[in-house]
């Protein structure tokens, strides 16, 4: 196999820079993000009147919307960060109650102000994608991309719900575009652009660690990806800098660790137990892996068993992850069964929670969920040679369903996947409307 075989085999011709587009699709551009912003905002003071005067309560979906909200109160006056008695240290990272502590310091203690302020936040996510998209592949894929985010029903919805997983998404894009352009160019980076991008890659991680734990995982499985593809690339003869690969994993690694450790410092003062990301991981987990566990949350046996009225925050968390490694260890069968509960769970077209249980629910959650999903999967195949696009596009919506078929699962969890999908959607609909187009099938990444 010859060294230009060997590269092909892995990487598609990709644009070097993501930048704006000129002309007329810089115009449509403007207007996409317009449409989105617009929808997102009109959503947010129609959802806070409708809780106002006709629902006649503070939150669409309670439960960790009260808690985020405290926390945010907390924050905003200056208070220690805790919640619930006996107080909790180490519940929920501090990202998101953060940003809820800015809108009530600049707007006041109004939930319609801080509605709107995450709706306004989660508008950048169109664009985002579009940068994304055309590095991956091209301008016009790039636009759809950004079009089909701006118009998700879910994804408008879902911006000022006063929950954490909008706002990731918005992180977790952020993220993936330095990322994207590491995978991509791998090979022709300069060192010293190479080790920028991979510094803002972890410390773009761990902003969105710092809104969603769960991400943390997936940096280093990113990191050892890119030490594969660098070992690829040596293999073929092709690497300028054999050890290249190794840098920027540390690099991103490292970049992710630094921002985080003034949290992991913080725990260990107040909990005596230095930890990374919360100490809730424990009961989580045993959420969806216990006698009556149905891939459902239902966390009535935190209240039930009561263990912090006895033990420490660390101790509740230790006691219910070995719970739920026990359980696991002595019903692999149900393990296996729940998995797949939760799997169905997870890609459910509509909402599971009962109370959006109805025909208009399901008919706005699936109109542009089915089809984006039919068409990413047409997308990855057309392009199943190009790494990129497998990894940024389907990564995370397929690292997530792993996660939740331990977890309890939801179309909530999903959310943010479904974000990076809208390029292999966009890649799926551009080949079903130029079929005759330019492919770049015979590259890959």
């Amino acid at each position: 196999m010859s060294t230009d075989t060997a590269n092909n085999s892995l990487a598609p011709p990709l644009r070097h820079r993501c930048e704006l587009p000129s002309g007329a699709n810089r115009r449509w551009l403007v207007l996409i993000l317009l449409l989105g912003l617009i929808l997102r905002v009109a959503t947010a003071w129609t959802l806070q009147y409708q809780l106002d005067q006709r629902w006649q309560r503070e939150f669409l979906i309670l439960g960790d919307a009260n808690g985020y909200w405290e926390l945010g109160e907390k924050l905003a006056a200056g208070d220690e960060y805790r919640i619930y008695e006996p107080p909790r240290y180490a519940l929920r990272m501090p990202g998101f109650p953060t940003l809820l502590a800015i809108s009530i310091n600049v707007f006041g203690n109004s939930k319609s102000a801080a509605r709107i302020f995450m709706a306004v936040l989660c508008s950048l996510a169109p664009i985002l994608c579009y940068f994304l998209g055309s590095k991956l592949r091209d301008e016009r894929t790039g636009l759809i991309a950004a079009l089909l985010t701006a118009i998700s029903p879910v994804f408008i919805a879902f911006s000022p719900v006063l929950l954490c997983e909008s706002v990731f998404s918005v992180a977790l894009l952020g993220t993936l575009l330095p990322g994207c352009c590491l995978l991509c160019d791998l090979q022709s980076l300069p060192l010293k652009r190479g080790i920028v991008l991979s510094l803002i890659t972890g410390v773009t991680s761990a902003i969105a660690i710092y809104l969603k734990p769960s991400w943390i995982l997936a940096v280093p499985a990113f990191g050892a990806l890119l030490v594969g593809l660098d070992w690829h690339h040596k293999r073929s003869g092709s690497s300028c800098f054999p050890s290249r690969g190794l840098l920027f994993a540390a690099l991103v690694v490292l970049g992710m660790l630094l921002p985080l450790l003034p949290w992991g410092f913080r725990n260990a003062r107040v909990t005596g137990h230095f930890k990374l990301t919360t100490l809730w991981m424990g009961a989580s987990l045993y959420d969806g892996l216990n006698p009556d566990a149905t891939g459902e949350s239902d966390m009535t046996f935190f209240e039930r068993d009561n263990l912090p009225a006895s033990l420490s925050e660390y101790e509740v968390d230790q006691h219910y992850k070995r719970a739920a490694f026990e359980f696991a260890r002595e019903n692999p069968g149900r393990v296996v069964q729940l998995g797949w509960e939760k799997f169905k769970r997870y890609w459910n077209p509509w909402p599971n929670a009962s109370q959006f249980d109805n025909w208009p629910a399901r008919i706005v959650t699936s109109i542009i969920y089915v089809p984006c999903l039919v068409l990413a999967v047409i997308g990855l195949w057309r392009e199943r040679r190009s790494l990129p696009l497998l990894v940024i596009g389907a990564g995370p919506i397929l690292y997530f369903c792993a996660l939740h078929c331990l977890f309890v699962a939801s179309l909530r969890y999903r959310l943010p996947g479904e974000y990076p999908l809208m390029i292999p959607s966009a890649v799926g609909l551009c080949s079903l409307l130029w079929p005759n187009g330019k492919s770049t099938e015979g590259a890959a990444s």
